[in-house]
Order: structure tokens, then C-alpha cells, then sequence
């Protein structure tokens, strides 16, 4: 399946969020998703499905000033 993850097209074999921000990062706080423009809350991750062609953005947080 292809998703498109922060403005790159990647082919994913994961169906839910979850298992996707488990690829992409290794971070366990500080992570946010949306999926098609919506906040996907943490405790959807696991039951949020991802499809053909949907745009996710994933965003961790920084340290720093």
C-alpha cells in the first residue's frame, strides 16, 4: 500500500497507525499524527486503519531553544 508520509510517497506493509510510527521512530513520547488533516489521538493508534493513498504527517517533538 502506498501512503504518503510527510509529503513522500512510501510503500508501507503496516495497516495501522501504530504499526506505522513504529518504523518511522524509535520515540515513545513527544509524537503526534494526523491522517488526511485530522489529529489521530494516541489511544487510536492501534485501531486507526490506514488506506491507499492517505496522507499522514507524524511529528515529534524537539528539545533545544
Amino acid at each position: 500500500m502506498k501512503v504518503i508520509v510527510n509529503g513522500a510517497t512510501r510503500d508501507v506493509d503496516v495497516v495501522s497507525v501504530e504499526g506505522l510510527v513504529e518504523q518511522l521512530t524509535t520515540a515513545r513520547r513527544g509524537v503526534a499524527v494526523a491522517v488526511n488533516g485530522e489529529v489521530v489521538p494516541r489511544s487510536s493508534w492501534p485501531a486507526a486503519q490506514l488506506r491507499d493513498g492517505d496522507r499522514v504527517e507524524v511529528l515529534t517533538a524537539a528539545q533545544g531553544g
